[in-house]
C-alpha cells in the first residue's frame, strides 16, 4: 500500500475489510495529472485482487474532493502535440484520452465496491471519478461541477456516458451543457448523491458505518451483486434475469450461504472466508 506519490491508501482496524483509497495532493486541492491517473489504475487493480478488501472508501486529503484535470500538466502536453504534424499528434491524443478514460474505468471494473465520500470541490475531472463509483455521499456544502464545456472542452472521461443513468439524461444534459457549479443539497435531489451531510466529520463517520455493513456480507454475493448491477445497465429485464441465473448457477452453492443460514438459525454473526 505504499510507494505511491499522489494517493494514499490504508485501514484504519486491521481486522476490517474497509480500505480507504484518499487522493493525495492537497497542496493541488488533489488535481488530476497522468501520475495519478497511472497511481489510480495500479492502486484499484491491487485493491480488486487483494482478498483482504471488502470495500474502499474513495475520498480527497485536503480541503476539496477533486478539482477536475491540473491545468499546468495538461497545458504541458498540449504545448508539445501542437509542435507535431497534425494527423499523428491527433492519433496520440487519442490514445491519451483513451488511457485516461481506462484509469477511471479501472473504478468500476474493481470487483470490489466504491463508495464516494465527497466534501469541497468536485470539478471536472472529479464527476467523472465519482460517477465510476457504486455510492456516493457529500456534505450538503460541497460543490460539483461538470466544468469542462466552461474550458471549452467536450468532457471526455465518462462523465457524459455515466451521469445520464444516474440522474436522467435532461439533467445530466442541463448540467454539463451549462458547466454551472450545484452544492451537495441539490446532488442529492438530482439523485447524484444518497445522502448529504452536515459536516465532513459526520460524513465520515457515517460513509464508514456504511461500508462496514457492506464488508460485513458474503464477499460472494457483494461482488455478484456489483457485477450483475453492471451488466445489467446494458441488458433488458430478460437478459438481465437469464445473466444472473448462469451468474448464480456458479456460485450460489457456496460455504457462504451454509454459513449466513447456520449464523441466522443460531442468530449469531456470520464469518465468511475471505475472497
Amino acid at each position: 500500500m505504499e510507494g505511491y506519490k499522489c494517493i494514499k491508501i490504508d485501514r484504519q482496524n486491521p481486522n476490517s475489510g474497509v480500505f480507504h483509497l484518499r487522493l493525495h495532493r492537497p497542496s493541488h486541492h488533489n488535481a488530476l495529472t497522468t501520475e495519478l491517473f497511472a497511481e489510480l489504475r495500479q492502486a484499484f487493480s491491487y485493491l480488486d485482487q487483494n482478498p483482504e478488501v471488502h470495500v474502499i472508501i474513495l475520498s480527497g486529503s485536503g480541503k476539496h474532493f477533486c478539482a477536475g484535470i491540473d491545468l499546468k500538466s495538461t497545458a504541458s502536453n498540449f504545448s508539445k502535440l501542437q509542435s507535431e504534424e497534425r494527423g499523428r499528434a491527433g492519433e496520440r491524443l487519442r490514445r491519451e484520452i483513451k488511457w485516461m478514460q481506462e484509469s477511471i474505468t479501472a473504478i468500476e471494473e474493481c470487483r470490489k465496491p466504491v463508495i464516494a465520500s465527497i466534501h469541497g470541490g468536485c470539478i471536472g475531472g472529479g464527476v467523472d471519478i465519482v460517477t465510476a463509483c457504486d455510492l456516493r455521499y457529500c456534505t450538503a456544502e460541497a460543490v460539483f461541477s461538470v466544468r469542462e464545456v466552461r474550458m471549452a472542452i467536450t468532457a471526455d472521461l465518462g462523465t457524459l456516458q455515466r451521469l445520464p443513468r444516474i440522474v436522467g439524461y435532461g439533467k445530466a444534459a442541463e448540467l454539463a451543457l451549462t458547466g454551472r457549479d450545484f452544492s451537495g443539497l441539490e446532488a442529492k435531489e438530482l439523485g447524484l448523491v444518497s445522502r448529504t451531510f452536515a459536516s465532513k466529520l459526520e460524513l465520515e463517520d457515517e460513509v464508514l458505518k456504511i461500508a462496514q455493513e457492506i464488508g460485513s456480507k458474503s464477499p460472494l454475493a457483494v461482488v455478484g451483486t456489483k457485477a450483475v448491477l453492471l451488466k445489467s445497465r446494458d441488458l433488458n429485464v430478460e437478459q438481465g434475469l437469464d445473466y444472473v441465473a448462469t451468474w448464480n448457477s456458479g456460485t450460489l452453492l457456496s460455504d457462504d450461504l451454509k454459513e449466513a443460514i447456520s449464523a441466522q438459525a443460531n442468530k449469531r454473526n456470520p464469518v465468511f472466508s475471505k475472497l
